[in-house]
């Protein structure tokens, strides 16, 4: 059997032969059963007139020689779910990839490959499953599933422990969405295919956080322009997200899979910082606030001396208004409500 396209190679990269026009299995099934039927019919048929005439002994060969090899075409066949694939090989030669759903007759001596059907991630659609023992998990000699997965899956890696751009540890999770596009690089160009992934995202993930600070930072260049910019973990997650999924499929195209995006799922400080950057984070709100109410009580002190000018409300002098502008502050700006001190006398 031959496929409909060649296999390309280029730099020794193996592509992708899809095995199309295959989709014979229950015609091969039918076909191998009747066999069998008229197989056990004619040795029984020569079996009794075998005395009579010496004749009905090559009857009888073909018939048991069918008997005891009649079930390799068998061998040969294959179901497919949909978005599931095959890749098989003769005689360790690739011979094509299966795709899509139906029920396959491929040549009975080829076998299936994957390198990572025994991987395990911690991801969706990529659990251990006990499955029956059918013609659809055959594969050469051994009973083994060898299917590949195109359906699109997400991998929750580890959360890792990185150093952010000013030495601050962090620690940050992501999850990536991902599948395979080339089934013949994933199963060739890599050992496997699921551990490459993984290992290239941890990779990746560290080159990009270690450009960036966990928070806004002066003189802080994450772009590579050469200018500072307010780049952030917290702050720019989307562009951060972005940069490393175009960092992990830089990395896995060789092994044939497209990554679809990745998301920021765990952003925190490490365990042995986390209290003191908190109370680093306290200190900056405390000051951010103070400075606001410090603005809006000057504020209201500078619009009520020029309403009190303006009406001739009240003439203050100098002395005066520092005074009226002391007691203003202290209340605008204390901690607590103000106790008023009603002087019945006079100023002097």
């Amino acid at each position: 059997m031959e496929t409909n396209k060649k296999v390309a190679f280029s730099n020794d990269v193996c592509k992708e032969a899809t095995i199309t026009g295959k989709k014979n299995g229950m015609i091969v099934l039918l076909l191998t059963m009747i066999f069998y039927l008229g197989a056990i019919a004619v040795t029984v048929v020569s079996a009794i007139n075998i005395e009579a005439e010496i004749l009905w002994v090559i009857p009888l060969v073909a018939g048991a020689l069918w008997l005891l090899l009649g079930w390799i075409p068998l061998l040969g066949l294959r179901v497919l779910k949909p978005q599931e694939a095959l890749v098989l090989t003769l005689f360790g030669r690739y011979y094509g990839t299966l795709r899509g759903d139906g029920f396959f007759w491929v040549n009975p001596f080829c076998t299936s490959i994957n390198p990572a059907a025994k991987t395990q991630l911690n991801q969706s659609g990529d659990v251990k499953t006990e499955s029956p023992i059918s013609l659809a998990s055959v594969s050469g000699l051994g009973l083994v599933n060898n299917k590949l997965s195109l359906k699109v899956m997400t991998l929750n890696n580890n959360r890792q422990k990185i150093n952010d751009c000013l030495g601050t540890p962090v620690e940050i999770g992501i999850a990536v969405t991902w599948s395979i596009e080339d089934t013949a690089k994933a199963v060739f160009n890599v050992e496997n295919y699921k551990e490459y992934l993984s290992l290239q995202c941890d990779a990746s993930l560290r080159n990009i956080v270690r450009i960036y600070p966990y928070d806004v930072a002066p003189g802080v260049d994450t772009t590579g322009d050469g200018v500072a910019d307010e780049g952030s973990l917290r702050g720019s997650s989307e562009i951060v997200a972005e940069r490393i999924r175009d960092e992990i499929q830089t990395r896995v195209a060789i092994a044939g899979l497209k990554i679809y995006e990745a998301r920021i799922t765990y952003l925190a400080y490490a365990p042995e910082i986390a209290a003191a950057m908190l109370q680093r984070q306290q200190a900056s709100a405390i000051i951010d606030a103070r400075k606001m109410i410090v603005d809006g009580a000057v504020g209201m002190v500078e619009l009520a001396l020029e309403r009190l000018q303006e009406n001739n409300t009240v003439d203050l002098d100098e002395e005066r208004k520092a005074a009226m502008v002391s007691n203003l502050l202290v209340v605008l700006c204390g901690n607590h409500d103000a106790q008023p001190i009603v002087n019945s006398g006079t100023l002097y």
